[in-house]
């Protein structure tokens, strides 16, 4: 009698166990996709630079070189929803939206010379169904 009690007693510790572990994981994940998201939703509403928004051009191209996202053959992130995270750039003075992959490539130096001091909003923020990791942030250029 005391042996099959000892091992259901083991049996059930052992679930606890894996249990705990598998929610305490789970937490984890949460909690560095609420510091991630964080980072970003920082900007939501709120007026910054030209100089700011190539900050989170560079935070968005990083995470998504962290991660490997391949590139199509115009050298556009290939959305993997999960991990990827687009920036688009709505500038009313050329009445055109621009990705981040062209502004980085002309060069961000350049960017910030021309619009360093122009302000921008950021107008929306979309996240991935799978992740909840943010996909894709936009800033729109208010007029000056």
């Amino acid at each position: 009698m005391k042996k099959p009690l000892i091992v259901l007693i083991t049996i059930f510790i052992v679930v606890i166990i894996i249990v705990t572990v598998i929610i305490n994981t789970k937490q984890d994940d949460l909690k560095a996709i609420k510091q991630f998201n964080d980072s970003f939703e920082q900007y939501i509403g709120k007026q910054i630079y030209g100089t700011e928004v190539t900050t989170v051009i560079g935070k968005a191209i990083k995470n998504n070189e962290n991660y490997n996202i391949p590139k199509d053959e115009k050298d556009f992130y290939i959305n993997d929803n999960k991990y990827c995270i687009k920036v688009e750039l709505n500038m009313i003075t050329v009445e055109k939206t621009y990705q981040m992959e062209q502004l980085y490539k002309a060069g961000l130096t350049e960017f910030v010379k021309n619009f360093n001091v122009i302000t921008f909003v950021c107008t929306n923020i979309e996240y991935h169904n799978q992740t909840g990791r943010i996909s894709k942030i936009v800033f729109t250029q208010l007029e000056e």
